[in-house]
């Protein structure tokens, strides 16, 4: 027979065994959960991405004065009566990024919600609250999420690849507001830690010329592009695949 601690051990080998199938259970119907709402969020957005294509008009022309961009017209009205936070277009050449950006209060919002401003984890494409686009931003700002189904801006990691610099093409960026057609020119790209150094819209005295000197070392590649106190720059944010570092463009206008 059994002894009395045998009974006891096996009861508690027992209990720790329905402790880790329930914890597995658990785990496995949150894990479900997730994947069905990251499913539910992708079709929703990918719905509003058809639906707001009709007010993005492309136009292939040939004008050195749009290197290598083709000539968008936007329809600002439309798209602002189904978004009043609606403030421009982005398109960067050599990454599936072509997309309608917003900006709203803070930094957080589009972090969690769509161009529709329902409830969504991929979010939208956003511009740093504190950019006026009024002529005056020395830093335009503007993030998105790095989504594994190739959305928003999963594809901005391209611009670390060589393939992607060789590419004259790819070296400028058209960012249209209803103000301004736009087009910078890439001169850095890198990968770095989660900080915010980047994140400056506004800058006093010779805090420029430390920024861009600053962010130009960081590059991956010598783009050779000069800057001076006169230019305005625009920079993309998205997280690196890893989710801690952060994947970094920044461009000059060049025209506009």
């Amino acid at each position: 027979m059994s002894s009395k601690k045998e009974i006891k051990s096996n009861n508690i080998r027992k209990l720790i065994l329905l402790a880790i199938l329930f914890l597995f259970i658990i785990l496995f119907a949150v894990s479900g959960i997730k994947i069905l709402n990251y499913i539910k969020d992708s079709k929703e957005n990918e719905k509003i991405f058809d639906e707001i294509a009709k007010y993005i008009v492309v136009q292939e022309v040939s004008d050195d004065s749009i290197k290598y961009n083709s000539k968008y017209k936007i329809d600002f009205e439309s798209l602002k009566q189904k978004n009043n936070d609606t403030v421009g277009f982005l398109k960067v050449k050599g990454t599936d990024i072509e997309q309608v950006v917003v900006k709203t209060k803070d930094n957080n919002y589009y972090l969690s919600h769509n161009f529709e401003k329902s409830q969504n984890n991929a979010g939208w494409i956003f511009a740093d609250y504190r950019n006026n686009f009024d002529g005056t931003d020395k830093n335009i700002i503007i993030y998105g999420h790095n989504m594994r189904n190739g959305t928003m801006f999963s594809s901005l990691k391209n611009v670390l690849n060589s393939d992607w610099k060789e590419n004259e093409e790819n070296r400028y960026i058209t960012f249209i507001t209803e103000n301004e057609y736009a087009i910078y020119e890439v001169f850095s790209v890198y990968q770095i830690e989660n900080e915010d150094y980047y994140m400056k819209t506004s800058f006093n005295g010779k805090e420029f010329d430390t920024f861009i000197n600053t962010i130009k070392k960081r590059s991956k590649y010598n783009f050779n592009v000069d800057i001076n106190d006169n230019d305005k720059i625009l920079t993309l944010s998205t997280c690196g695949d890893n989710n801690k570092d952060r994947v970094i463009l920044h461009a000059k206008k060049i025209v506009e």
